[in-house]
């Protein structure tokens, strides 16, 4: 498309040349009769620029999981399906259980086992609040794009969003995110402060061959801990006192996670290079062999700190100070990683079939961690200011290298089959292994398809379980790894809105967190038997009209269930009505609610983050529902919804997790605006 210019005087042509007002000569002009007149006005004003109205479509989005095989953007998401539920405790597909507030730990509620081998720490109860590389989305933008996101339940729970791009070539665009949790909760000391930031560039090269990515991530993460409040009745006795006023077990805890790095991935296209393009304006640069170069540089540290002393026996001990924590763990990881790429294709890429791949990689990683504690029982103090030292506990440094092998075969657009091969070959987690296969049968729309999976896993045991120094958890253990197999059958019907997935895993060896009977002396157990696990996921959105209704469940039975603690059955129901009023407000009018069976809950290990088969308490549970309206006007989506609208209905509060209450009904109101300019 072919854009007019606009001369310095403010004129503007159609070829982008400037125009001469200031002639030296003036020639003469006829005298035009009325309708003369007319019709030089009117083409005067055909010739007009037309006025160009950036909007979402001259925004194209991608992210470095797109990128892995070809080059592809697709169009910028601007639509209302599950907007509302922005936070990630509440993600229709992927429920999460916590301590109460947005920002606070969080683990998930049902069973979805990591797909990762090597080297782990061991300590995700926040991980869903992090900004990790492979979270950043990359732009293409024909003008700058700003998105604003604001959520906001009053001094209860806020959220903010922000992303910035422009491309400052063509081919090469830059751009920043920033995120802010900032909310005080319900009860005492729930108010987490999160910060997210990153800085992201990609680069294309004008002839498509070469392409890299790069950004710079911070993440830091601060949450209280308030032990869980005093009272067990707080939603069953009289209340005397504000939900603020209920006095707590911690008053001076708290958890720090800084989590920062750099991320480089070039790619190089070999060969010929072939287009696929759709009717979707989207395209894919398709090469014939790729080498790719990804460099990764990640600091992460990991604080504890508490001030006060254990009054309500939050801890069930401590090792080297009676009344004050300082721990700390630092781990520093480098990685390099090489791979070649072969795709073997005929030159017709209409629909990309009888296409053949190859992926050949190796990957060093370098780890490095230490852990410190305040030592005041065991330690002399500093002679240069009394002050008790930092001991450090561990400390190790190690590597792993990794061989990785991608294989695929697409026999035509019906059939295609995949495998991924994982393998440490030297290093501390040596042995560790993930194979992975999948192949994928296509009957066409109507029918629909059918995705056959299957996968084994051999991962060491995490840090936390095998080796851990702090105040109140001191262990050495020397644990098998953990092995998984799952088998999967997906059947997928878009025209139908049908989804249907069934899973089966069995657990070698499996680690979690228990106590004592009736304690709270979490600590590391290997399971002895096998635990087996059958996941059966059904997924059915109706429309009549206007109306829609959507509508997910997940079936979950295990062998060993007061181990392996999770609902047998998890819902998702929204219903809503939509409508385009007044010709530009887009709006659906609905209910949302999620629903999950009774099932014994875990408890909460203040100081090492870890949510632990405790006492066998087993919550009454009833659905909890969500009242919403949300709405499009131009560039902007927003909504008002009433979160637990039915407290009070059949119970006036419920829990997720032993002693931790979970937020009372709320409203609250989102916003999100796009800037094309």
């Amino acid at each position: 498309m072919a854009f007019g210019q606009i001369n310095q005087s403010g004129n503007s042509t159609t070829t982008g040349q400037s125009v001469n007002h200031m002639r030296d000569t003036v020639p003469t002009t006829k005298k035009l009769t009325d309708d003369e007149l007319l019709d030089t006005l009117r083409k005067r004003e055909e010739k007009k620029r037309d006025t160009v109205i950036f909007n979402s479509k001259f925004i194209k989005v991608t992210n470095e999981r797109l990128l892995n095989d070809s080059t592809q953007v697709f169009p910028l998401d601007t639509g209302l399906a599950n907007f509302e539920n922005y936070s990630p405790l509440y993600q229709p597909h992927s429920p999460k259980i916590g301590l109460g507030n947005l920002g606070l730990a969080e683990r998930n509620l049902l069973f979805e086992p990591s797909r990762t081998i090597g080297f782990d720490v061991g300590l995700h109860y926040l991980d869903a609040y992090l900004l990790h590389p492979e979270d950043i989305q990359y732009y293409r933008a024909r003008t700058p794009f700003t998105s604003l996101y604001l959520v906001s339940g009053g001094q209860v729970e806020q959220l903010f969003k922000l992303v910035h791009t422009q491309n400052i070539k063509p081919n090469w665009n830059v751009g920043l995110n920033y995120n802010k949790i900032g909310s005080d909760g319900l009860y005492a000391r729930q108010k987490p402060d999160h910060l997210n930031a990153a800085f992201f560039s990609w680069y294309e090269s004008p002839n498509k061959r070469y392409n890299v990515l790069g950004n710079l991530f911070f993440n830091n993460l601060k949450a209280p801990e308030n032990g869980a409040i005093t009272s067990d009745t707080v939603f069953t006795g009289t209340a005397t006192l504000s939900k603020t006023g209920i006095p707590v077990r911690l008053n001076n805890s708290r958890d720090n996670i800084r989590d920062n790095g750099f991320y480089l991935k070039q790619f190089y296209y070999l060969g010929r290079v072939d287009t696929l393009s759709n009717a979707t304006e989207t395209s894919k640069i398709l090469p014939t062999q790729r080498i790719a170069y990804t460099f990764f540089y990640n600091v992460q540290k990991y604080k504890f700190f508490q001030d006060d002393v254990d009054t309500y026996k939050v801890f069930p001990d401590y090792y080297y100070d009676k009344s004050v924590s300082r721990d700390s763990l630092a781990v520093l990881h480098l990685q390099n990683e090489f791979s070649y790429s072969f795709y073997l294709r005929g030159k017709s890429v209409s629909f990309v079939k009888n296409e053949a791949k190859l992926d050949l990689g190796i990957k060093h990683d370098y780890y490095s961690y230490s852990q410190y504690v305040r030592d005041t029982l065991n330690s002399i103090t500093s002679a240069q200011n009394g002050l008790p030292q930092i001991d450090k506990k561990q400390a190790k440094s190690f590597q792993d290298i990794t061989l990785k092998a991608k294989v695929g075969y697409r026999f035509s657009d019906k059939m295609g089959l995949d495998a991924d091969f994982q393998q440490i070959v030297q290093g501390r987690d040596f042995g560790d292994y993930l194979y992975d296969a999948k192949l994928n049968l296509s009957a066409g729309d109507k029918i629909g398809k059918v995705i056959l999976g299957a996968y084994t896993q051999n991962s060491s045991p995490p840090l936390v379980y095998t080796n851990w120094d702090s105040n109140h958890f001191r262990w050495t253990n020397s644990f098998k790894n953990v092995k998984t197999t799952g088998l999967s059958f997906n059947y997928i019907n878009n025209k139908l809105q049908f989804n249907v997935k069934a899973e089966y895993f069995l657990i070698d060896n499996y680690l979690y967190f228990e106590a004592q009977p009736n304690g709270i002396d979490a600590h590391p157990v290997q399971a002895a038997a096998s635990i087996n696990l059958i996941k059966i996921s059904v997924g059915k959105n109706i429309t009549l009209g206007r109306w829609h209704f959507d509508n997910f469940a997940v079936y979950q039975k295990t062998d060993n269930p007061a181990t392996l603690r999770t609902p047998e059955l998890y819902t998702y129901t929204s219903l809503y009505y939509g409508k385009l009023f007044f010709n530009v407000l887009n709006t659906n009018i609905g209910i949302n609610v999620r629903y999950n069976t009774p099932y014994e809950v875990p408890s909460y290990a203040v100081g090492l983050g870890q949510f632990y088969n405790g006492s066998a308490v087993k919550y009454s549970s009833y659905p909890v529902s969500t009242v919403f309206i949300k709405a499009t006007l131009k560039r902007t989506n927003l909504f008002l919804q009433y979160d637990y609208a039915n407290q009070g209905l059949f119970t006036n509060g419920y829990y997720t997790v032993n002693r931790y209450p979970m937020p009372d009904a709320i409203l609250k109101f989102g916003v999100l605006w796009h800037f094309y300019d």
